[in-house]
């Protein structure tokens, strides 16, 4: 993985959520797990017909040097935007991660 590809910015925040006392889920405080370089592999929006009509959902695929501790229910900041990880692979034996997010867009 070569430096000069790390082009863009992305927060890492932990993501998950508690219940409160009626038992309804809540977001924790997200906390901020790292600040990390990363190269976007892939950028696509795509349109999906559900029960409630036709939403657009964006994806991005960014690879990043190999960090400890991340999974699906973690997110990323870019560009001021929340994308949910919906997939975490692994590249080599922990030389990088590529993360596949998504987020809904209005």
């Amino acid at each position: 993985m070569k430096a000069g590809k790390l082009t863009e910015t992305i927060v890492l925040q932990s993501g998950g959520t508690t219940l409160n006392d009626y038992g309804t889920p809540i977001p924790d405080s997200n906390v901020t797990l790292a600040v990390v370089r990363a190269e976007r592999i892939d950028q696509t929006t795509e349109e999906f017909l559900r029960a409630g009509g036709a939403t657009d959902e964006e994806s991005v695929i960014f690879r990043i040097r190999h960090l400890d501790g991340i999974g699906n229910d973690d997110r990323v900041i870019w560009e001021g935007q929340t994308f949910n990880i919906r997939q975490v692979t692994p590249i080599g034996r922990r030389k990088g991660l590529d993360l596949r997010c998504t987020r809904q867009l209005a």
